[in-house]
Formats: structure tokens, sequence, C-alpha cells
């Protein structure tokens, strides 16, 4: 399978990698309870940062670029120094980490599936390889913490602000549009579903027993009457 002659500026996966550092930075040393170290908080972080590029290179089969340069580790690194030395500052700001998640989603996963286009991947694993990009660097971050994966849970709209993101920059790159306004596209309107959740509390349903689903009311046959 050969590859397209797209390339993804270092800039803009550095950007990606540095936002997302700096957010999950800022997410870890709000859990006061759990008495994190400034060694811990830094290496949530990171693994925000990168989370999303490991994930996005491993079901590509590829090895993670943040392993083939110099520059993504450092990014990482320095974001999550940041994030943590102004963590405060950021949380008194209550939409700041809001709209550092959903820059972040939308990053990622315009860089996921315009990776996935790039290497003539078919637009179905595009839009999935672009979802799972956006959501990696979630994964790891609340793995580590041990808590809940946040996009497996009602009123996150995670998955579904990356996979309307994915399908729109797939749609705009097959019907012509340059790759680089695809993507840009792909952020905003990620970025748009994303923060527009968090105020509207947008929401998917939410899972139910089958015994508290309403059931409908059986009809009663009519019995001819007895002679």
């Amino acid at each position: 399978m050969q590859e397209t002659s797209f390339v993804i500026p270092l800039w803009a996966d550095l950007t990606a990698v540095a936002i997302g550092g700096v957010q999950g930075a800022v997410y870890a040393a709000q859990f006061r309870d759990r008495r994190l170290d400034l060694l811990g908080v830094a290496i949530i972080g990171i693994a925000s940062g990168l989370g999303g590029g490991l994930v996005r290179d491993i079901f590509l089969g590829r090895i993670p670029v943040a392993l083939t340069d110099n520059w993504y580790v450092p990014a990482a690194v320095v974001a999550a120094l940041l994030g943590m030395l102004l963590e405060r500052v950021f949380t008194r700001l209550a939409t700041v980490v809001t709209v550092l998640d959903a820059l972040t989603i939308g990053l990622f996963c315009a860089i996921g599936a315009s990776k996935a286009l790039a290497l003539g991947l078919p637009a179905i694993p595009a839009i999935f390889l672009g979802t799972i990009s956006a959501v990696g660097g979630t994964i790891v971050r609340d793995l580590l913490l041990s808590v809940p994966i946040a996009f497996m849970h009602v009123g996150s709209l995670y998955a579904v602000a990356a996979g309307v993101g994915a399908t729109t920059l797939v749609v705009l790159h097959g019907v012509g549009v340059p790759i680089f306004l695809a993507a840009i596209v792909c952020v905003a309107v990620t970025f748009g579903v994303r923060v527009l959740a968090v105020f509207f509390n947008w929401t998917v349903p939410e899972q139910r027993r089958l015994e508290q689903i309403p059931r409908l009311p059986r009809l009663r046959r009519n019995r001819p009457e007895p002679h």
C-alpha cells in the first residue's frame, strides 16, 4: 500500500501533543484526594499528550512517531510542566479545561483520520482511526488515574464529537477538498460538537435494563361469550 504525498506538518502534531499535555496535567492536578506528587501529575500530562498518537500508530502497525523524533517527548514534558505550574490559573477559568479538552480531541481526530487517508485506508477505517486517536489520550489518562474512562459514560460525547469530525474530514476529502482545509474543518466541527454538548448537556441515550424499558400494553382478544 503506497502512501500519498500528504505529510502531516510537525508543528501540527506537536501542537496536539502540547495541548494534550497541558490538559492532562490540569485534569490530574484537580484530584487532591489522590495525593499525586509533581512527578505523577507530569506523567499524567505526558501520557495525555502522547496517548492519542501512540494508540493511532499501534493500530496502524507502525513504530509510534513519538519514538522516531526528538521533539515529541520534550514537547509533552514542557507542556505537562506548564499545565501543572499554571493549574490554579486554568481552574479559575471554568471553561479553559473544557476548551483545551475539545481542542485536543479535534486535533488528534484530524491528524488520525488524515494519516489513515494518507496511508490509503478506506473511508470507514479512516473514520474509526480518527475517532480512536481522539480518545486515546483520554483512555491512557483515565487508566493511569484509575477512574472510569470518560468517553464511555453518559454526558461525555467524546467519541461522538470525534466521529462527527472524522466523518466530516473523510467526506470533504472524498469530494476533492484539500486535506489541510478538510482537517481544519474537522477540528472546528469536533470542537464545536464537544463544547456545545458540555454547555447544553447533550447526551447519548443511557443504557437501561430490559425490565426498565416500558412495555407496550397487550391487546386483549375478544373471546366469544358462551351460549
